[in-house]
């Protein structure tokens, strides 16, 4: 074989091999999208699971092509920073996180321009005096039972989310029960409370949803796509497989619907609902 043929072979079977990196497990091309994972806490508790799901989030940009920032300080969330992201994960952001209103501002506009958002575990119980916050991310948090092991019912198995468990999940982890749900999400996965333990389940949830109360789903709301999964209390379920396909399968699902930002959709005056 000539030599020149040779070295292009080569180079053409590392390049496929370099392309078939970047793509997910869920099939969409990650390869060149950029996301910013914040994990910010205001006065109250925090989880000790931050700096693990921080390190797995970096771990599957890595295997999957697109590169991840990190911060907890709010002083990130400028229109000009929120530019360069095509999606931003809240991992276990909780309480009051922003200085300023311009910060909310800031992220206000990035949604409102097409900005992607993947919220995990308690990014629900953030900003909870903001109700367009809640709508954005599905609901608001209000309170779970003792962790303990349940069932959780796969809604929608078609999604990258949730495409790869079985129908039903049988996991450990605290079962969140919100308010303030958005009636235009699309569940996932569903909590099977018959087989949650909680003394408090008839006050709320009760009834509301049957036996069922959602875990997992997305959304579009206000120009951007949203993701949330209420799972991830532990620090070493971040080195689950099944946990971490999860949350890769939802930040594929929200990168694939990232588009270039038109802030020409964005408004100016900061929403409260």
């Amino acid at each position: 074989m000539n030599k020149n043929v040779f070295k292009f072979s080569l180079l053409l079977a590392f390049t496929i091999s370099l392309l078939a990196c970047a793509t997910s497990k869920s099939g969409h091309s990650l390869q060149g999208k950029k996301v910013l994972v914040f994990t910010k806490n205001g006065e109250g508790y925090v989880h000790d699971n931050i700096a693990s799901s921080v390190a797995a989030l970096q771990k599957l940009g890595r295997e999957n092509g697109f590169a991840v920032d990190a911060s907890d300080n709010a002083e990130v969330m400028t229109e000009e920073n929120l530019k360069q992201y095509d999606a931003l994960i809240f991992s276990n952001s909780n309480n009051d996180v922003f200085d300023t209103d311009a910060q909310k501002l800031a992220l206000q506009r990035y949604i409102q321009a097409g900005g992607g958002f993947v919220g995990i575990h308690i990014a629900t119980g953030t900003e909870r005096k903001w109700d367009w916050f809640a709508k954005m991310v599905g609901g608001r948090f209000l309170r779970h039972p003792k962790l303990q092991p349940f069932d959780i019912k796969v809604v929608d198995a078609d999604h990258p989310a949730t495409n790869f468990l079985p129908s039903v999940w049988k996991w450990e982890d605290e079962c969140y029960f919100l308010t303030h749900l958005n009636p235009d999400m699309h569940v996932l996965l569903a909590a099977d409370l018959n087989t949650v333990v909680d003394d408090k389940k008839d006050a709320y949830p009760g009834k509301v949803f049957g036996h069922y109360f959602p875990v997992s789903w997305y959304h579009e709301f206000d120009g951007g796509h949203q993701w949330y999964t209420s799972l991830g209390h532990k620090s070493e379920y971040y080195s689950n497989p099944d946990f971490l396909q999860h949350l890769l399968g939802g930040i594929s699902w929200v990168l694939a619907q990232s588009k270039e930002l038109d802030y020409t959709k964005a408004g100016k005056t900061l929403r409260q609902e």
